[in-house]
């Protein structure tokens, strides 16, 4: 189920702004940094996340266009915050929901089959910079 564009209106004005301060902290969610692929304005957007073995799954609750959904796969730089960390990713795909629910661990599996969101997933590597080792 694809949530309402107008929902998503509201929310980008009304429930973002509050949510940014608390969503890197909450379990199940983080807050996603990312550019603007024409502005290059850099856009805080709080989204479910999902720990992955090497990356995260963000849910997509309001379809493919969605602008930050856009502006990640235009490939600026992203970074997610959650739980107290920064962390900087890469390589971004979709992915069906049923299809990236494999990639999750099955304890947090549980909580996002819950969520009834079904369109899609976006499937994020977590950046290592391999000249550091």
């Amino acid at each position: 189920m694809r949530m309402p564009r107008a929902i998503a209106t509201f929310n980008r004005r009304v429930t973002n702004p509050v949510a940014r301060s608390i969503t890197p902290w909450l379990p199940g969610l983080g807050t996603l940094e990312h550019v603007g692929r024409n502005s290059g304005t850099r856009y805080r957007t709080p989204l479910l996340v999902f720990k992955t073995r090497d990356g995260f799954v963000i849910l997509i609750g309001y379809g493919p266009e969605s602008d930050w959904l856009k502006n990640v796969l235009a490939g600026g730089p992203t970074v997610l915050y959650r739980r107290g960390t920064a962390v900087t990713l890469v390589g971004p795909r979709l992915m069906g929901k049923g299809e990236a629910a494999r990639l999750i661990a099955p304890v947090s599996r549980v909580f996002y089959h819950l969520f009834p969101y079904n369109e899609a997933a976006l499937v994020l590597t977590t950046y290592t910079d391999r000249r550091s080792r």
